[in-house]
């Protein structure tokens, strides 16, 4: 009895833990989520506003925000593809920690920008605008850089996968179109089994080697050198008169002729 209930006092322990431990994943995960939406409604009110001051505003004012505005939108791309390749390529790694590094100089620069917007002097803005202005500029081309090395890497990656694919299936196409045909017997139609041809030596023999034997050289041999056959050839029409039986073909199925013995 005692066992059973320590036993049950385990699970029970048990139990509670797993629900405590669950429940704080799933806060954590709420949390992560509804801080990832905060953020990304903070930057699009601010993405609003600087497009509303770069053409409401025209001047200094303006100029700031046109350079915060190309600023961030470049770092944001990068970010992204840089992020997402790296899920696949480890070799991006090295790439999204130079990405920090700049991240560090991109967010210095942006916050200097947003403190000169309300900066009252205006002469002493517009004397700092061109080195802010080379500043963004630089920031800017080093993530492009970035950004593109990346989406050119993947490209490459892309077409060499798909060119090996192709050389594949090419290869198996070949394959299923290497089906084996068998070629037409050497053996002239109308053959007895010993392999000799009908009429030599006997009645009809110049009739069979002069029509007979001239179409089976011109027709059926070039039938069997050329087009390959689908069933058996369609017989010619007969005569009025009763076919020679020596010069009538046969085939592998059928029995000989009996020939009748003379005396």
């Amino acid at each position: 009895m005692e066992a059973a209930i320590v036993i049950f006092g385990l699970l029970f322990t048990l139990f509670i833990v797993a629900g405590v431990f669950l429940t704080v994943r799933a806060v954590q995960a709420a949390k992560r989520s509804v801080d990832r939406t905060v953020a990304q409604a903070r930057r699009t009110v601010e993405d609003t506003g600087l497009r509303a001051r770069q053409f409401a505003q025209p001047g200094v004012v303006g100029e700031l925000a046109q350079l915060r505005l190309s600023l961030r939108t470049s770092m944001r791309a990068t970010q992204e593809v840089l992020r997402t390749g790296a899920r696949d390529d480890a070799s991006l790694s090295e790439s999204l920690g130079l990405f920090e590094r700049l991240s560090a100089h991109g967010h210095e620069l942006d916050e200097e920008l947003k403190r000169l917007e309300r900066e009252p002097d205006k002469a002493t803005i517009a004397a700092r605008l061109p080195d802010l202005r080379e500043r963004t500029q630089r920031i800017a081309h080093s993530a492009e850089s970035l950004r593109w090395a990346a989406r050119d890497r993947a490209r490459k990656f892309a077409d060499d996968d798909l060119e090996a694919l192709s050389d594949q299936i090419d290869m198996e196409a070949g394959a299923l179109r290497h089906w084996t045909q068998e070629p037409m017997g050497d053996q002239v139609p109308g053959a007895d089994a010993a392999g000799g041809t009908p009429g030599a030596g006997g009645p009809g023999a110049g009739r069979g080697s002069g029509t007979a034997g001239g179409a089976g050289a011109d027709g059926r041999s070039g039938t069997a050198a050329g087009s390959y056959s689908w069933g058996p050839e369609a017989a010619e029409p007969s005569a009025i008169t009763a076919r020679n039986q020596r010069t009538k073909p046969s085939y592998p199925w059928q029995k000989a002729p009996r020939t009748e013995g003379t005396t």
